[in-house]
């Protein structure tokens, strides 16, 4: 019972974020054999499992793993992310300024403002 009262008032490490170059030496001592991964850990105050990660990582970027993708590789997929969201938000305005320059040809005015169907005439109050 005492020990599940302990485990419950521990309080989760806030999340932290390391250079990519601490991140090469932490490798590079565990890769050359000069620390393991458990006295890496211990010894630099970090979780085994970002250190077996960094480890993982640096071996697709080497090419010795095949198992996932390297970092240029998720740095460009990323990239290609935020291009394409970009890309989605032009072309919903461009549908809703279409929408909007169509009715006002035909003399019915719509709606162009977020959360309003393309399409749907806008009323006026009172109307």
């Amino acid at each position: 019972m005492f020990i599940m009262e302990s485990m419950s008032k521990k309080k989760p490490r806030p999340r932290r974020s390391f250079t990519s170059e601490f991140k090469a030496e932490i490798v590079e001592l565990c890769q050359r054999g000069d620390r393991s991964v458990r006295s890496g850990r211990e010894d630099f105050d970090l979780t085994e499992t970002a250190v077996r990660e960094w480890l993982k990582q640096a071996e697709r970027d080497a090419g010795t793993r095949t198992d996932g993708l390297t970092t240029s590789e998720k740095d460009e997929l990323a990239q290609l992310r935020r291009e394409n969201r970009r890309l989605r938000e032009d072309v919903e305005i461009l549908k809703r300024a279409t929408a909007f320059f169509a009715s006002r040809r035909s003399g019915e005015l719509l709606s162009v403002h977020r959360g309003r169907e393309a399409g749907r005439p806008h009323r006026e109050a009172g109307v």
